[in-house]
């Protein structure tokens, strides 16, 4: 997309699959957006690079995912002062998930990682788009409609249901 205001990035490639649905709802909001591998392990100067020339590049909020030790999201925010939303990813070489969770919640005073659910990219997106929303009047707008929508379909379920 042309001039992406969130960047999505994460670990590794195999984390895509969750990562892309932060992507969708960013499309389906109205929110411009990249997407693009960063390790913090095995390319770290990549890392830095993007966290340090994030904001000069018109990004507002970066949402990091990774799986495992999970320090991607953690050493991005130490990096800028954009804020940045963790995804912890239940990976091949997780525990279950556990490993990611705390990695990317634990963060020491001053380095906070707003963090959704386990494989939680679609609320990141949506986290990302409420916080460009706080000045984007467009996208507040298509996120009004966004939530009305799920308020709709859950009337609809319910009388669905209604005997």
């Amino acid at each position: 997309m042309s001039n992406p205001i969130v960047g999505i990035i994460m670990g590794s490639s195999s984390d895509l699959r969750i990562m892309n649905d932060a992507a969708e709802v960013l499309k389906e909001l109205g929110v411009p957006y990249e997407i693009t591998v960063v390790s913090a392990h095995r390319t770290p100067q990549r890392m830095f690079d993007y966290a340090q020339k994030a904001r000069s590049r018109g990004l507002k909020v970066i949402i990091a995912g990774a799986g495992g030790a999970a320090h991607l999201p953690g050493m991005v925010a130490s990096l800028t002062t954009l804020p940045v939303i963790g995804v912890p990813i239940k990976s091949s070489n997780s525990i279950d998930g556990w490993d990611s969770v705390l990695s990317i919640l634990q963060m020491p005073a001053g380095v906070p990682v707003a963090t959704v659910a386990l494989d939680g990219g679609r609320n990141a997106g949506i986290l990302a788009a409420q916080i460009i929303a706080t000045f984007d009047d467009t996208i507040s707008s298509n996120l009004e409609k966004f939530k009305d929508g799920l308020r709709v379909k859950v009337e609809k379920d319910a009388e669905g249901m209604a005997r």
